[in-house]
């Protein structure tokens, strides 16, 4: 028979010291690999790690972080971890984090100022090394005279007269094209159902509707322009069924969202009206379901995944180098025809 393979240490006896002399290394050597350090050779290294997988050692990060200073975790904090937006953004964030040995602990602010400042809490104690904040400006601005002592980065919503380093995209010009694209295929009736106005996206959204129907000679009738208090499906359906009341009604809608432009078609199924004939339809981020649902969803398409990489590379710069000053980034857009307008 053959001798019998030895069974791993339980991992809670496996010492860094154990792990050095099975491997015939000192402890220092087993460290900088286990911190994927330079100075040791390849062989020695190839060596340390065949012994850690051999014994089932595993490091002990509290302790690390006790030595360091570093807890190796970044907040991510996002107003509503409900909507579908922000899923491939966190994506984006969790695989750069990763990649740089960080772990990510998701946030679900609300959108509230006091919620968030529970959490930067974290960062003045230390338990976090960053953040990444999605929250509405708004609500950064009450954290902007902390912005050079705590690392953090904001994501989509940003003030540049706030010294953070920020990601996002140009709100003004994507709406812009939206509308554009509207007046393009004899729209004269465009209306507008928008987000919150505590977000800098709503805000610059409905800044270039209204710049590019004024461009084009057009006026807005108030009626065509209804807000909503949040971004889900019914309220674009509630929004729509109001606007449709009204005499001249719109004959193409422009939604800030895909959520609330999914709302719109709904409306319209109920009011028999035919999309894109008698009502178009274009929505903004380009979720996953924007391309499934019939007919499927024109509309802006944000490089969600990127904006997620991008700001968490923002971030690893500010704390590799927190005197360095680190640029504003803004990605670029994308106009997706499908077959609502």
């Amino acid at each position: 028979m053959p001798p019998a393979v030895p069974s791993p240490l339980p991992t809670e006896t496996v010492s860094i010291s154990a792990v050095a002399a099975h491997a015939g290394v000192s402890v220092a050597t087993v460290s900088r690999v286990m911190n994927e350090q330079a100075g040791v050779r390849a062989p020695t290294r190839d060596k340390v790690l065949a012994s850690v997988a051999a014994l089932g050692y595993r490091m002990n990060h509290l302790a690390r972080s006790l030595r360091t200073a570093e807890s190796r975790m970044l907040l991510t904090m996002v107003p509503d971890v409900g909507n579908p937006f922000y899923a491939q953004i966190v994506r984006g964030i969790d695989t750069v984090a990763r990649e740089h040995g960080y772990f990510v602990l998701l946030c679900d602010t609300g959108a509230d100022a006091g919620r968030e400042r529970s959490y930067f809490d974290l960062l003045r104690m230390h338990r976090a090394d960053g953040a990444i904040c999605l929250d509405p400006d708004t609500v950064q601005h009450a954290l902007s005279h902390e912005s050079v002592s705590l690392p953090w980065v904001a994501c989509c919503e940003f003030d540049p007269a706030v010294a953070v380093p920020y990601v996002g995209i140009d709100n003004h010009r994507a709406a812009s094209d939206a509308v554009a694209h509207l007046l393009a295929r004899g729209h004269t009736r465009i209306g507008l159902i928008n987000s919150d106005e505590r977000y800098l996206y709503a805000r610059q959204r409905q800044q270039g509707y209204l710049d590019t129907l004024a461009g084009a000679g057009l006026p807005v009738q108030p009626q065509w322009v209804h807000t909503v208090q949040s971004l889900d499906y019914e309220a674009g359906t509630a929004a729509t069924l109001r606007m449709m009341a009204q005499p001249g009604a719109p004959t193409a809608i422009f939604a800030v969202s895909d959520t609330l432009a999914i709302g719109v078609l709904s409306a319209l199924r109920q009011l028999k009206k035919r999309v894109p004939e008698d009502v178009a339809v274009i929505g903004f981020d380009d979720i996953a379901i924007a391309a499934q649902i019939d007919p499927g969803l024109t509309t802006i398409a944000q490089p969600m995944r990127e904006l997620g990489e991008t700001a968490a590379r923002l971030l690893l710069q500010r704390l590799a180098d927190p005197a360095a000053q680190v640029p504003g980034v803004l990605l670029n857009h994308n106009l997706v025809l499908r077959g609502s307008a």
